[in-house]
């Protein structure tokens, strides 16, 4: 019998979107577990460090500044030395092409003669007093070819010479010329490094940087002020007391000897003051100058007239006054006669740091006109804005 029962509604399931709910939910899991082991980021440094760490880079950029000095400075006299060898081997191979010509004409002559001995050329001679003419004539072209011979060998042994200095010289060039390219971009890679880290800094970080660098300047402001106090009470006490003994001097001298005491200590005093006069002479002309490049910016490696590094700046003055300066702070170091920090003069060069990789020109009052640091211009500053290695006076 047919059931007359109402058919079920199937219920559609919704299983599917239960699975993508869980799915997602182990992704979160899984996303969160994730976020919870790793890693924490690296705390970002306090702008003092960033200071250190920008001073440190700029103090080895402008070693290297110096190594690219050097081995620039070095190529070019390597090549100019490269090229006198040059021209001097190709002035001694044209000397042995012509010696080798000469002994070609020989050569020539004695195959068109034949080779006919003496004996067969006197039968053969029209007379003998012929014969004789034409022997002392052979004689003496057999001498001329025996000179021409030894020249050509000495022509050939030195070219051989100088061929193998030019070839030295050359591989002297391409190691420095290696060199070169190596400072220079060691140079370039502390630069970048350096703007990299300042370029990180926020507004807020970057006046807390400028307000750390108006402070160290105040702090070297005053140590400069005292070193231009104490050697101007130095500089007074030396005027009194050359006061004073003149006014012994002229006591002494009063009785009638004074002629023979005046002679006696005029020169001693007036070489003195010459020797003096003659440095504040040239120093005045190395201020003026460095004073007329105050605003201009310091480039790595530049010597002017635009721009300059440190001995850049430094060799272009000193060479206003006649005196002619090694192109690196470590040559300039050497050049002259050491003097202490209490006894400096205007003009006389103050060497910084360790390495020796920075140098100023002094202008009295413990202040000095120098090219800083990639950045910024020439200026005047404290000689004690940086670590003081010592002082030299050039001339």
């Amino acid at each position: 019998m047919a059931s007359h029962r109402k058919p079920r509604t199937k219920v559609r399931t919704t299983t599917p979107a239960v699975g993508l709910t869980t799915a997602a939910l182990a992704s979160v899991t899984l996303l969160s577990t994730q976020s919870a082991t790793a890693a924490p980021a690296e705390p970002k440094p306090a702008v003092e460090e960033v200071q250190k760490k920008v001073d440190a880079l700029y103090r080895q950029a402008g070693a290297a500044t110096q190594e690219y000095n050097r081995a620039k400075a070095a190529s070019a006299s390597q090549q100019t030395k490269v090229d006198t060898l040059l021209s001097d081997v190709a002035k001694r191979t044209e000397k042995i092409n012509e010696a080798r010509r000469a002994l070609g004409s020989y050569a020539a002559a004695q195959y068109r003669n034949g080779g006919i001995g003496p004996a067969a050329t006197f039968f053969l001679a029209d007379n003998p007093q012929g014969y004789f003419d034409q022997s002392r004539l052979m004689d003496r072209a057999t001498e001329r070819q025996q000179r021409s011979v030894t020249e050509f060998r000495t022509q050939q042994a030195s070219a051989a010479k100088k061929r193998a200095e030019a070839v030295k010289s050359l591989e002297t060039l391409t190691e420095t010329q290696a060199t070169l390219a190596s400072s220079k971009k060691d140079v370039q890679t502390k630069l970048t490094e350096a703007r990299g880290l300042l370029s990180r800094l926020t507004a807020e970080e970057k006046a807390r940087l400028a307000e750390l660098e108006r402070k160290k300047e105040a702090e070297a402001k005053k140590k400069a002020a005292k070193l231009a106090a104490r050697q101007a009470a130095e500089a007074k006490e030396r005027a009194e007391a050359e006061e004073k003994a003149r006014e012994e001097a002229s006591k002494e001298s009063g009785g009638g000897s004074g002629t023979g005491s005046g002679t006696g200590t005029d020169p001693g005093s007036g070489s003195g003051s010459g020797t003096d006069s003659g440095y504040a002479a040239k120093a005045e002309k190395v201020l003026a100058f460095a004073r007329a490049q105050i605003g201009k910016p310091y480039v790595w490696g530049a010597s002017g007239p635009s721009s300059y590094d440190c001995s850049g700046l430094t060799q272009a003055a000193w060479r206003e006054a006649g005196v002619t300066l090694p192109r690196t702070t470590w040559d300039q170091v050497e050049f002259g006669t050491r003097v202490a920090t209490s006894d400096l003069k205007p003009g006389d060069l103050v060497f910084f740091y360790d390495d020796i990789s920075h140098v100023g020109i002094y202008k009295g009052d413990g202040m000095m006109i120098h090219a800083p640091k990639p950045g910024a211009n020439v200026r005047e500053e404290s000689i004690y804005y940086m670590p003081i290695y010592g002082s030299v006076r050039p001339a």
